[in-house]
């Protein structure tokens, strides 16, 4: 899946349900996804490379409460709460086990699809 439109910006959510994990992990940014109980379920080699985190402790746990606590707030967790259709960029600062760090973070979720993703561009 090499095609101009794998993006930051521009990548489906569709696409990441039909990606191959190599693909995903070929990727020059982080995607995380997870279900509505907010298992993780992809966790792809940028963001485990990026973030330090071994995608072992990462899968299957809850994401918000596990592993992004920064992220477990109205401005990412809740919105995937209230809204069924996300695709949202704007720019965000992590600060749960490093320094603070600007980021990009892509919201992507759909009724028609229950993994939901948060891209991370660093």
């Amino acid at each position: 899946m090499s095609s101009p439109d794998v993006s930051f910006e521009m990548v489906a959510l569709h696409d990441f349900e039909t990606m191959s994990t190599a693909d995903r992990d070929a990727l020059p940014f982080g995607v995380v996804g997870f279900e509505a109980n907010t298992i993780v379920q992809v966790y792809n080699a940028t963001e485990a490379r990026m973030s330090g985190l071994d995608p072992a402790t990462v899968m299957g746990v809850p994401f918000f409460d596990a592993v992004a606590q920064c992220m477990n707030n109205f401005m990412v967790a809740q919105r995937f709460e209230d809204e069924p259709e996300l695709d949202d960029v704007f720019p965000y600062v992590l600060t749960l086990r490093m320094r603070p760090t600007k980021v990009r973070l892509r919201l992507l979720a759909t009724a028609k699809t229950p993994r939901r993703y948060i891209l991370i561009e660093r």
